[in-house]
């Protein structure tokens, strides 16, 4: 799903029970994970997270706004959908003769952009005038990530579609072009290419910033970074106690990140993070280790909601020396900022194969995908927790 009910987020889910996916215990994961069936779902809001509420959804309506996700058709085939604001009325969106493999949603109509064969196409959001705008060749069956068209994203005006290939690009809804706007620090010796490659994940509320995903060729690991557009420079993100990585979610200021992870391995470890998206700089909200290295912290999903406090899926183990946790048994709670203060379980549910969140802008509810089996780990089954 993309996270945070704020504009389309993505976020995978699966709406039937499935077999293992890959396991966060083996490290950082590919950005093109083979799953039996993998979904993404994402939702319209309103495009800045800095206001003090937002309208109730109509007493008819399940949900603030519709959202979208990937699920296979008939064929086996992974399709956009869309579910309504009623949580029962759902609509097929693309009919590709290849699977889409990422998409986004228009802020301003509901347009949608999404890749397929290597190739950004754009339709209406009711499916219609299919149009292809990027095509990015075929893929390099050895080194796929040199050509790779990835994860197309709209501006907050709806006039340029930012998108990864060869680095960082925009596309011009009016002049009908691409530009590449930063270029992956690539280099070749002997037929090897290594250096980095960057793909687009999410803007900033206000879309100054982009959060980049750097996948290093060169190994198994990666990094995170944040872009800034206006000139064209891009800050990794560093510090802290550990290496940090996956899904970071922004807060309304447009300044600061926050995240946090559920698992414990030789690659990253637990905890709950602030970063400052200006220095990409890391501050350890909820430590790894607590009571002398003998509790191990866990958190997931974390949300900066507009009053200022700070939802997200917590818990703590014992810290035996294990070779490395997968699975906790995490609740959903509410603290202050610093993620400790008045920190307070919301709902006495158990969170064992949590995969993603999604949260309401306004903190007053959130739709969670859990695995139906712990060893799922993309998508799953979808339910809705009120958070009062």
């Amino acid at each position: 799903m993309k996270k945070g009910f704020r504009t389309f987020f993505a976020f995978a889910v699966l709406l039937a029970g499935m077999l293992a996916c890959a396991n966060p215990l083996s490290g950082i994961v590919p950005a093109n994970v083979e799953t039996i069936v993998a979904s993404t779902l994402s939702s319209l809001t309103a495009p800045v997270l800095g206001i003090s509420a937002t309208p109730p959804p109509p007493a008819s309506s399940l949900l603030p706004h519709s959202m979208y996700f990937l699920n296979f058709d008939g064929s086996g085939l992974e399709q956009v959908y869309r579910l309504a604001n009623d949580g029962k009325s759902l609509t097929q969106i693309t009919f590709e003769p290849a699977k889409v493999d990422s998409y986004d949603v228009s802020w301003v109509d509901g347009s949608l952009a999404y890749v397929t064969n290597n190739q950004i196409f754009t339709v209406h959001a009711d499916g219609s005038n299919r149009s292809m705008i990027v095509d990015g060749g075929a893929l390099d069956p050895n080194n796929p990530y040199l050509n790779q068209i990835n994860t197309p994203l709209w501006s907050l005006d709806g006039q340029t579609i930012t998108y990864g290939h060869h680095g960082i690009s925009i596309y011009s809804i009016a002049g009908g072009q691409s530009s590449l706007i930063y270029a992956d620090p690539l280099q070749t010796e002997n037929g090897f290419t290594f250096g980095e490659v960057n793909i687009p994940m999410r803007y900033s509320p206000d879309g100054s910033k982009l959060l980049v995903n750097i996948v290093l060729l060169s190994s198994d690991g990666g990094a995170l970074g944040v872009f800034t557009p206006a000139n064209n420079s891009l800050v990794r993100l560093t510090g802290g106690s550990h290496r940090i990585c996956c899904s970071l979610e922004w807060s309304g200021d447009n300044n600061t990140l926050y995240g946090g992870y559920a698992a414990f391995n030789s690659f990253i470890s637990p905890g709950l993070w602030r970063v400052d998206a200006a220095s990409g700089g890391i501050t350890d909200l909820i430590p790894s280790f607590s009571n002398n290295d003998t509790v191990l912290n866990f958190a997931s999903d974390p949300f900066l909601a507009p009053d200022g406090q700070l939802y997200f899926f917590y818990a703590t183990e014992p810290y035996a020396q294990q070779e490395g946790i997968s699975r906790v048994n995490l609740q959903l709670v509410r603290s202050a900022v610093d993620g400790v203060t008045n920190r307070m379980v919301l709902s006495p549910d158990i969170f064992n194969s949590l995969n993603e969140a999604l949260w309401a802008p306004d903190s007053s509810l959130v739709i969670t995908v859990s695995g139906p089996i712990q060893e799922v780990y993309q998508g799953g089954i979808t339910e809705l927790y009120y958070t009062d």
